[in-house]
């Protein structure tokens, strides 16, 4: 059998929702690919309901009857003869079994084989298999026996203060930072008891916590003819509640040096399990020991944030994983990659950051329009409810260094207000033009211990007076403002500020 030239893929099946299905559809159109999107009852007014060329309503109920229902999906998938089925991100994605199930009916999961999301999808496992491969780790215990006083004995050995994780998810569920002896046991029960609830495993692994730790991630990518590439790296260490909320690439915490070990470290973990397609390994790097960085895990999936990396590349990640699925050699060679430029990525969400990110339902009025990439799933008139994440859009900029990224971030977020919601859009502004993310000072812990510093300014009365009357007399000029103070103020009559 000869080398495979082309796509084999006629149409291809988008088992997600939102921005990220409307970002495969992109793909498929310009590859000539036929697709088919999905939606739910309550989504048929939002853009990735009708953005393929064919459309499936799910029905309506539990994410377990609609997005998570393999067998309904795969019978959509045989009915409308589908040659394969892309997962995006979520879901089923990662799903092994779902996997395992596509391949039997005959259709191409794009992605890695269930083997290795097993893999890697159990940290105690991946650890293990690391730990085999000479991969550095965070001290730590990672065996099978869960008995208490077994690993409360563990945590002493490896010295406080340790992380408690939970095996088999991720997340922020089923984690605690435990800094005495004396705390252990009360966090180890909660610790497990969360991880139960949430993952329905209450395993547990104990490491060495990291005081200063920074998100550094090295996108990955593999064909079926053991070609192993890396795309560089991603840091990701601005997050709330463990959940990313700012990504950018390059990071301004690794050199040359550090970063061709931790590249390598990252291709060595693919050819080690025999990876095929996107993935992306995370890694703990330590702020307080120069150079010193360790295996967090791997999510065998395309990212959210995988816009930055194109934006760097120049690579389409979605056509590379449609292309290594189909057979085909990736198109470039590791020597011809180069990072070029600074992109940033800001994930915009319905939440309230002034009140414990509470999310935020309603109706968009306006979404706005900008020059910059902005991957959303909403339009205008569309209404966000509680079903699904709170992920609006991904605000993506590109810009010729850091600075320029930054400036241009701030500029592209007011041109996107997403006008009836309460969103964290000023919140990313804080971020933005704080002293220490300027001079990229980012760990992991940034928006707890800037908490104050993020806060919305509180304005005294006179600045206060002063907005209103700004307000209220549109363009007159400040002079004029400072003068009109008082009759502005007679004027809110029944106003309540």
């Amino acid at each position: 059998m000869g080398e495979i030239m082309t796509i084999q893929f006629k149409k291809i099946l988008i088992a997600n929702r939102g921005e990220i299905a409307i970002r495969v559809v992109k793909t498929c159109r310009e590859l000539g690919i036929s697709c088919v999107t999905l939606y739910t009852d309550e989504e048929k007014d939002l853009p990735h309901s009708m953005a393929g060329d064919q459309f499936v309503c799910l029905g309506s109920g539990a994410l377990k009857d609609t997005y998570l229902n393999q067998d309904l999906i795969i019978k959509i998938c045989k009915d409308l003869g589908v040659d394969a089925i892309h997962p995006g991100y979520g879901f089923l994605s990662e799903n092994a079994g779902f996997c395992t199930k596509v391949t039997k009916a005959g259709i191409k999961f794009i992605g890695p084989s269930p083997e290795s999301m097993i893999l890697m999808g159990d940290k105690t496992g991946s650890k293990r298999k690391m730990e085999e491969v000479g991969i550095p780790l965070i001290p730590g215990y990672h065996g099978d026996n869960q008995d208490p006083s077994l690993l409360k004995k563990e945590a002493s050995k490896i010295g406080y203060p340790v992380l408690i994780k939970a095996s088999a998810g991720g997340g922020g569920k089923g984690m605690r930072i435990v800094e005495q002896d004396k705390d252990f046991d009360e966090s180890l029960d909660a610790a497990k008891r969360e991880a139960k609830n949430a993952f329905g495993d209450d395993r547990v692994l104990i490491e060495k916590y990291i005081k200063n730790p920074r998100h550094i991630e090295i996108q990955v990518m593999s064909d079926q003819h053991g070609n192993h590439t890396h795309l560089f790296e991603r840091e990701c260490s601005i997050q709330r509640r463990h959940q990313k909320i700012v990504e950018e690439s390059p990071s301004v915490a690794l050199d040359e040096k550090l970063r061709k070990r931790m590249t390598e470290v990252a291709t060595t973990i693919t050819k080690a399990i025999d990876y095929e397609g996107a993935g992306t390994i995370e890694f703990i790097l330590d702020g307080d020991i120069p150079g010193a960085f360790y295996f967090l895990e791997m999510n065998t999936r395309l990212q959210v944030e995988h816009p930055v990396t194109e934006m760097v590349t120049g690579l389409d990640l979605v056509k590379l994983q449609i292309e290594v699925a189909s057979g085909l050699k990736l198109s470039y060679s590791q020597e011809s990659l180069v990072q070029r430029g600074h992109s940033i990525e800001l994930r915009i969400y319905a939440e309230d950051p002034d009140n414990n990110f509470l999310p935020s339902i309603g109706k968009i009025f306006t979404v706005g329009k900008t020059q910059a990439r902005l991957d959303t799933g909403y339009q205008d008139g569309n209404s966000v409810t509680i079903s699904f994440d709170p992920m609006l859009a991904k605000l993506v900029v590109y810009a010729s260094d850091r600075a320029g990224a930054i400036k241009a971030a701030l500029s592209a977020l007011k041109e996107v207000p997403f006008l009836g919601l309460t969103t964290n859009r000023d919140y990313l502004s804080r971020i933005l033009t704080h002293k220490k993310f300027i001079e990229g000072e980012t760990f992991t812990h940034f928006v707890q211990t800037y908490k104050d510093d993020l806060q919305p300014k509180k304005l005294n009365q006179e600045e206060l007076s002063l907005a209103v009357a700004a307000h209220l007399l549109g363009n007159t000029s400040t002079s004029q403002i400072s003068q009109n103070i008082e009759s502005a103020w007679d004027r809110l009559v029944g106003f309540r500020l």
